[in-house]
């Protein structure tokens, strides 16, 4: 395993806040690495000190002779008139024709490529730039939040050619389904360190998970052997029969080491207040053509929402997600049609924008109280306001001081405060930090009220809605199913592939066909059950192997720790083979019952 970069005893601080101190970790060849951590806890620093190491205040970084890098800097600003062919040209190693082709699965057209990149929206700017990292053939890529301002569909070209790379690649998401699709690796940033794990975000919580409470086990032995030790020196410390060993006792409880369990980071937790009460038809459009002029951004709108609908809103960039939102929320007029809201159906908005609406001089306590519904108790502002990391000090700082997602961070409360039986959410996850997006994600899980969200994060998505809300071509279509079963049928292109004027399918089966045979196939149906059994206990074992492997994988170093991280993602995707064949089996069975 060849060492592509290597950070030694590295220390970075800004003012008296120490991002990190002395860490040391390596960057080997064909690693997907995974950074991750709260915002502000120095990770875009980080990739920014691997480029240019005299940012760092102590330390060194030491890179193997003749690599190349390529860093996806965000803030680059070109010259107004550079032409993207222009800009392409001059910082990538492949032709022009094959970065077209490519940037047609990225979703650029023949006209993008010839206009000054400054024109283009800062969706299409942000692809012209991936494109021209892609086409640099670096062997380590450092990615800065990728998959900002990029659709559904360029994301999984994104995602593709990332799960194909054959360098290695340092990638901060807060995006977890992205993370897990992409890294084998996840490099922690937080608390003044920066840890290396070896496994993908999922694997990461599990040995984040093992290795607390090792160390807390650890920490209790000692405690409890500190305790013995000291108890046994006060007995006999008068006792000159005992001296020596009383002294014996106490030089071993000196030089015992300490273990320390550090505190976890501040973790958002999120209560949403109970919603009013309210009929069970939330929503009815028919007929409608919703944009701004004489400008149709969307025509032919029907649909119908019921009381306890989570809807995630999906589609490419420009497609009409926010105009949609907008117009059920009421900020702009549908251009006609017609729009009923159900008995009691009030709603909550929230949109990136909102932040702008919120007062400079106002306290976050102020602003969260302002908008909250009559039945709210200040210890329940105050309750949701600690439990979005605003601490006493914190709900008392004036809005004109807080960061960009601490002022996201008070807009959302003050929706959520509202009791809205229905909240319309557009992009609700940009600018919070990992914990943040997974508190929001777990709150709204168990709302009981109506959700309509549009987000560029698929595991957000995917465990909030219940019904997705496909825009394709000026049309609304309502998939009933989940996002998981969206994103299946969308890339075997059962469901792209239909024509928008005509309407979704009323259910969908997502299972393989399997020809019904008569009752009396008993024989047939023994067998099939007796394999669905034999998988059973497959599973069964392959996840006794997993467990096995993750305590292993805390014990060992090096390449041993490289080989049974190996094992384990072996061991995975057999598990997920054998659920896939367990769940064709059960499919099948059904059709004799």
């Amino acid at each position: 395993m060849n060492i592509l970069i290597q950070l030694q005893n590295g220390s970075k601080s800004y003012g008296a806040k120490t991002l990190f101190d002395n860490a040391t970790f390596a960057i080997n060849n064909d690693e997907h690495i995974g950074v991750i951590g709260p915002n502000g806890a120095g990770k875009s620093t980080l990739l920014k000190a691997l480029l240019d190491p005299t940012l760092l205040d102590q330390g060194t970084i030491t890179r193997s002779q003749g690599v190349t890098i390529g860093h996806l800097a965000q803030e680059e600003t070109p010259d107004p008139t550079t032409i993207v062919n222009d800009f392409l040209e001059a910082r990538s190693a492949r032709p022009l024709w094959q970065l077209h082709k490519m940037g047609e699965e990225l979703g650029l057209q023949q006209h993008h490529f010839e206009q000054p990149l400054n024109s283009l929206s800062g969706g299409f700017r942000m692809r012209v730039k991936l494109l021209c990292l892609l086409g640099q053939n670096c062997d380590l890529l450092l990615l800065d939040e990728p998959t900002n301002y990029l659709d559904l569909e360029s994301v999984l070209v994104l995602e593709k050619f990332l799960q194909n790379f054959e360098g290695s690649f340092l990638l901060i998401s807060h995006d977890r389904e992205f993370l897990r699709r992409t890294t084998d690796h996840t490099l922690e940033v937080e608390q003044g360190e920066i840890t290396k794990f070896n496994g993908h975000i999922d694997d990461y919580f599990e040995q984040k998970s093992l290795l607390a409470e090792t160390l807390r086990k650890q920490a209790l032995s000692q405690e409890a052997k500190r305790k013995q030790i000291l108890e046994f020196a006060n007995r006999f410390r008068a006792k000159a029969t005992k001296a020596r060993q009383v002294q014996s006792k106490l030089k071993t409880l000196d030089k015992m080491e300490q273990v320390e369990v550090k505190g976890l980071p501040a973790i958002a937790k999120i209560t949403i207040p109970e919603p009013l009460r309210t009929g069970q038809q939330i929503l009815e459009i028919e007929q409608g053509t919703m944009g701004y002029g004489e400008h149709v951004i969307l025509k032919n709108v029907h649909l119908r929402l019921e009381r306890g609908d989570h809807v995630g809103v999906v589609g490419i960039n420009g497609a009409g997600k926010s105009t949609l939102l907008k117009s059920i929320s009421q900020q702009i007029e549908m251009l006609s049609g017609h729009c009923q809201w159900g008995y009691k159906a009030e709603y909550g908005y929230f949109a990136q924008h909102v932040t702008e609406n919120l007062s400079p001089s106002d306290t976050v306590y102020e602003a969260m109280m302002a908008t909250a519904h009559n039945d709210i108790l200040p210890q329940q502002v105050k309750d949701l306001a600690g439990g979005l990391l605003f601490d006493n000090e914190g709900i008392e700082k004036k809005i004109g001081v807080l960061s960009g997602g601490e002022k996201t961070r008070v807009a959302l409360a003050q929706v959520l405060l509202k009791r809205s039986p229905i909240l319309v959410l557009d992009e609700p996850t940009n600018h919070l930090d990992f914990h943040t997006v997974e508190a929001l994600t777990q709150a709204l899980q168990q709302y009981s009220g109506t959700v309509i969200v549009v987000s560029h994060d698929r595991s957000f998505i995917s465990r909030v809605a219940n019904k997705i809300l496909e825009i394709r071509d000026q049309h609304v279509d309502l998939y009933p199913g989940s996002y998981d079963e969206y994103l299946w049928s969308l890339q075997k292109g059962s469901w792209s592939d239909k024509t928008t004027s005509s309407p979704p399918p009323s259910t969908v089966d997502l299972q393989p066909k399997f020809k019904k045979t008569g009752k009396g196939d008993r024989k047939k149906q023994r067998q099939l059950k007796a394999e669905l059994s034999q998988i059973e206990r497959s599973i069964q074992a392959v996840q006794s192997s997993i467990d096995t492997s993750l305590i292993k994988l805390q014990q060992v170093q090096g390449s041993e720790a490289q080989s049974v991280s190996k094992q384990l993602h072996e061991q995975k995707l057999e598990l997920e083979r054998l659920d896939n064949q367990w769940l064709h089996l059960a499919s099948e069975i059904e059709n004799f019952e």
